[in-house]
């Protein structure tokens, strides 16, 4: 089975979050069941200089009136078709901001020519390769089944939503400047409060439905987590599945990490306290008592609730540990945690930025995690956490409330607790939620066995990659038998 899985985002080429994680994993994952993914993702500067020998397959002449190059190469166990169009990628800053943190004014147009080349793809354009199965990832590649189908491309289709909060809203005027006719201006397909939604379109137009965690898929039917988008996803109850996230476990292995000063495992914790000394030297924090180190390695958003944990930092600190906060977002927010940070100096470290290797060493050095969001479709960082023994302290809201065991008498009786839950989620759930890991902490053994129960845990991709590998059969199969009944994908 052939998929065609079109992204913004890919790890190892280009990351801003969780999305590069999941398109980079899960086609290594499904090699298992036979199925062979080819990822078509923009050929960003960063992209186009880690993938310098791709091979030219076809020149699109016009996509929205722009000129692109189909690139194709292998990296690793990765197939990956580049969408080579310099004058809407080739620019600096991210995928989808510049270098002073605004959005590109044309990610309207950036993404729906990434969209048109993957519905051209899936209808032929290559000689000889056709998709059994195109996986379409967030807005930024929902509307490729608008196209396809508008082609009479009958392809089937799946959409992922990684996040649906972000929904690729524009004005309705740009439908012509999108190559669109006016019949798609409707509420059965693009038509969003008076704008165009393409996440909309791709939910209206795609034969299944998929998000990261059970629990998520079952937040966004209502109005509070639906995000306007409630009514569509009730309509499609039937086409929607969550499937939990995985991680590369060969990537983040703390007995084989690379970045990691001291490696260890489950038998050999006591490594970790040298990570820890280099990670406080790192971070500039005091390295002279055993108070413990908590860490938030996120995007600084108001979602993250990384606000927060601006203002319940203090509990840490107070209590003698030490804080970490890694990562970058809203500005206001960032100042924040800043302003936090000045009141405790060799105590609190925020750094504005994101890189890999640190984030590896604050997982490998930290004693906890944590993770305040205030709705979360997955989320990935408690699952690297807990492979490196590092406790997440988590809100108890989508993936997060399916993916750590509270750690309350009864899990701590029957030694099967993660980390610590809170709810409401709001500063002061967050705070009791702090005081409870700070007491857990000043009782060594338990601490060890909450360490050690999250590390036999395994989130590997080969469970969640066999429920996708089902839905693409069943939709495999009803193409090849469209008299069959509509049902169920699950």
């Amino acid at each position: 089975m052939k998929i065609l899985s079109v992204t913004s985002e890919l790890f190892p080429l280009i990351k801003t979050g969780g999305l590069a994680d999941v398109t980079g994993s899960l086609p290594k994952a499904l090699l298992s069941s036979g199925i062979e993914t080819t990822s078509l993702l923009p050929g960003y500067p960063v992209v186009m200089q880690s993938v310098a020998n791709a091979l030219p397959l076809l020149v699109f002449e016009d996509l929205l009136g722009e000129r692109a190059t189909l690139l194709h190469t292998q990296l690793d166990d990765l197939n990956l078709f580049i969408l080579d169009a310099p004058a809407l990628f080739d620019r600096p800053g991210g995928p989808y901001v510049d270098q002073h943190g605004n959005d590109h004014p044309d990610n309207w147009k950036r993404f729906a020519v990434l969209s048109l080349a993957a519905a051209e793809i899936a209808k032929g354009a290559l000689p000889g390769w056709v998709p059994d199965i195109v996986h379409t990832h967030d807005w930024q590649a929902a509307l490729t089944s608008v196209y396809m189908r508008q082609m009479g491309c009958d392809v089937p289709v799946v959409i992922t939503i990684h996040n649906l909060a972000f929904q690729g809203q524009y004005a309705a005027s740009l439908l012509p400047l999108i190559g669109l006719p006016a019949s798609v201006y409707t509420t059965d397909c693009l038509e969003y409060f008076g704008d165009i939604s393409y996440l909309k379109g791709g939910l209206q137009t795609a034969d299944a439905i998929t998000t990261v965690s059970p629990t998520y898929a079952r937040e966004i039917l209502t109005p509070r987590f639906g995000m306007g988008l409630d009514g569509v996803l009730n309509e499609r109850v039937m086409a929607l599945r969550g499937i939990v996230n995985g991680i590369d476990l060969d990537i983040w292995d703390p007995s084989t990490d690379p970045y990691l000063p001291r490696t260890y495992d489950a038998t050999s914790l006591k490594r970790k306290r040298q990570n820890r000394a280099v990670l406080l030297e790192r971070f500039g924090l005091d390295q002279h008592d055993d108070g413990p180190v908590f860490s938030a390695v996120s995007r600084l958003t108001w979602q993250k609730g990384m606000d927060m944990f601006a203002d319940a930092a203090d509990e840490i600190i107070f209590n003698g540990g030490k804080v970490i906060v890694f990562g970058q977002g809203d500005h206001d927010i960032e100042d924040a945690l800043k302003r936090t940070a000045a009141r405790f100096p060799g105590r609190m470290a925020v750094h504005i930025g994101y890189d890999e290797p640190t984030a590896h060493l604050i997982h490998g050095g930290s004693d906890a995690i944590v993770q305040p969001s205030r709705f979360e479709p997955c989320g990935l960082t408690q699952l690297y956490a807990l492979r490196y023994g590092c406790v997440p302290v988590v809100s108890r809201t989508g993936g997060l409330s399916e993916t750590i065991i509270d750690a309350n008498d009864a899990a701590m009786s029957a030694r099967v607790a993660t980390g610590f839950q809170f709810h409401p989620v709001n500063t002061d759930g967050l705070r009791l939620a702090l005081r409870r890991a700070l007491d857990t902490y000043s009782d060594t053994r338990n601490w060890a066995r909450l360490q050690n129960q999250g590390m036999k845990t395994r989130f590997s991709w080969e469970r969640s990659a066999e429920k996708y590998a089902a839905i693409y059969s069943s939709l495999v199969s009803k193409r090849a038998q469209p008299e069959r009944l509509e049902r169920a994908i699950y």
